[in-house]
């Protein structure tokens, strides 16, 4: 009998669903009814995929009431913030508005006797491995594109979020296209891990952690199937002394404590020109005394409890440590759930630190920033820089002309000003060093979703 994977709810510590995880033979019959009818969907118009996918995002999204307390009970993320809802009608609706164009063959100058141009083809079979801490927006970025090109799609969400697969597949159920375009999986990481190795995927699109990508290039490696991989982050903020401090304090207080810290492009340190240091500390942990821990399932609650127990004691190790090497807290909570072994996290702002201590290197993921002041624009290059990950870094500042220049030095895959934590569905999303490869979003998105073909025709 096939094994079971349990929800724990990080609530209240019960399991909250639980489901049968498919065997190697329910697996190949998908990959069969997928292959089987992956060709006759790429001859589908285009119009009329992007129309069936279109319908598939507005079933989606009219799930939405449902959904919101799901993915409170499943990863902690309270109720005020309405789900997902904006972020995936956004991005789906940019791609599919954008998918003609971005597919459209490319036609050659003219030659004297010739035709040239080249088209863009679906790749065959995409696997989309999706993460928990925004099971939807992060799955669309390539679900939406790659069924639009053409492509048909195999889903294998995490565990701590199965029952966002489940909505997939129910709203790809209301919006009609043939049986086997879009199949939910509910695998483990050795069946994972086996299918990506079989050579009968042709893409495989994952996020999650840096050793979670090493893993899925070791078991892609001699199928020749592309990978899209974003991994780790350890997003950097820098303060300018030309910045409005109080916008600034006010926004990177969001993107470091909003969802618990568990955001790809959260930010977890912030550099302070030395002008500006004493005025922008007094104000982001002003903000940041507002954001006190709550049950996610009360709408006045504005950070609840992280996915799980082991997250939240490796924030608290990175925490400790920085104290002890000389860090000062400057929150420290008294909360009754707030102890080892839980996974409920109050926020925590640290000044005095420094690049010995792994707060400031390594990934955290969770509710805590380390403030640290620098004496110019080059000294916080360097800090930005030192770091083994690059997805975005943003920077606070009144002149756009310096963000520009200061943001062409920095190793990232987006450079912000002036906002940080969002992604712009008309810009590509991509990382660098061990953040890992590939892009999604854009045109770019769905040129890493199809593969060229050139065409040069000759007239006799």
């Amino acid at each position: 009998m096939s094994e079971t994977v349990q929800i724990i709810s990080p609530v209240d510590g019960k399991v909250f669903a639980e489901r049968q995880m498919l065997d190697g033979d329910a697996i190949d019959r998908a990959v069969s009814r997928a292959k089987a009818v992956q060709r006759d969907w790429s001859m589908v118009p285009l119009g009329e995929r992007v129309a069936l996918v279109g319908k598939m995002v507005d079933a989606l999204l009219a799930m939405n009431d449902a959904i919101v307390p799901e993915l409170a009970s499943q990863m902690g993320r309270p109720v005020r913030y309405g789900g997902e809802r904006r972020g995936v009608e956004e991005r789906s609706r940019h791609m599919l508005a954008i998918a003609g164009e971005s597919l459209a063959p490319l036609m050659r100058p003219e030659k004297d006797g010739f035709v040239r141009y080249i088209t863009r083809e679906p790749l065959g079979v995409v696997l989309v491995i999706a993460p928990w801490n925004y099971p939807f927006l992060t799955a669309v970025n390539s679900i939406i594109p790659a069924l639009a090109a053409g492509n048909v799609v195999l889903l294998k969400h995490a565990s701590q979020t199965l029952l966002a697969g489940e909505r997939f597949a129910e709203a790809a159920r209301m919006a009609g296209p043939p049986e086997g375009v879009f199949q939910n999986l509910v695998m483990g990481h050795a069946e994972t891990e086996k299918l990506v190795g079989s050579g009968l995927v042709d893409h495989i699109s994952f996020t999650g952690s840096v050793e979670g990508g090493r893993r899925i290039e070791r078991a892609a490696a001699g199928t020749f199937a592309s990978l899209g991989l974003e991994l780790g982050g350890k997003d950097p903020a820098y303060v300018r002394a030309d910045a409005d401090l109080d916008f600034a304090a006010e926004n990177l207080v969001d993107g470091s404590f909003f969802n618990s810290g568990q955001s790809c492009c959260g930010v977890e340190r912030i550099y302070v020109h030395a002008d500006a240091y004493d005025g922008f500390v007094d104000r982001f942990v002003g903000q940041a005394r507002s954001w006190t821990l709550g049950h996610p399932l009360d709408p006045a609650t504005v950070i609840g409890p992280m996915a799980r127990a082991s997250f939240a004691d490796h924030v608290r190790r990175q925490t400790e440590e920085a104290v002890r090497s000389g860090a000062g807290r400057h929150l420290n909570w008294a909360h009754e759930r707030d102890k080892p072994g839980s996974p409920w996290l109050a926020p925590e702002v640290l000044t005095g630190v420094n690049h010995q201590m792994s707060l400031m290197r390594e990934e955290s993921f969770g509710p805590v920033v380390g403030i640290m002041k620098v004496a110019d624009d080059e000294e916080a290059i360097g800090l930005m820089n030192d770091s083994p990950y690059g997805l975005t870094a943003s920077i606070w500042t009144a002149d756009l002309d310096a963000a520009g220049r200061i943001g062409a030095h920095i190793e990232t895959g987006t450079v912000f000003a002036n906002r940080c934590d969002y992604l712009d569905p008309a810009l590509v999303w991509t990382g660098v060093k061990d953040t890992g490869r590939g892009g999604a979003l854009s045109e770019i998105g769905y040129h890493n979703l199809t593969q060229p073909r050139s065409f040069h025709l000759r007239r006799v």
